[in-house]
């Protein structure tokens, strides 16, 4: 059973970049054909896909947010990691990583961490 927990500063200033990792446990980011997102929710909004990247290193960025959004990996570390740059207050959310397969449902995700954009 894989288990994903993310991990990072709840607190981020404005202008900063907010920077948070994702480590996997119980399966390999490299398994083929595993795609791992990132995804947030806003308070009183809906769930917003970010980014992901795949099994083989390749990344996928929504296009609302790929001028400021990068997602990378560590695999000797089994983890991956995404960094905002330029935060907001309205990048104030809850943030998760996920794990799709052939981009199916997201069938695993973590628990989720509270990100504050505030000064």
């Amino acid at each position: 059973q894989v288990q994903l927990q993310e991990s990072g500063p709840g607190l981020v200033k404005p202008s900063q970049t907010l920077s948070l990792t994702c480590t996997v446990s119980g399966g390999s980011i490299t398994t083929s054909y595993y795609y791992w997102s990132w995804i947030r929710q806003p308070p009183g909004k809906g769930l917003e896909w970010m980014g992901a990247i795949a099994y083989d290193g390749s990344t996928y960025y929504s296009p609302s947010l790929k001028s400021h959004t990068s997602i990378s990996r560590d695999t000797s570390k089994n983890q991956f990691s995404l960094q905002l740059s330029s935060v907001t207050p309205e990048d104030t959310a809850v943030y998760y990583c996920a794990r799709a397969y052939q981009w199916r449902a997201f069938g695993s995700w973590g628990q989720g961490t509270q990100v504050t954009v505030s000064s």
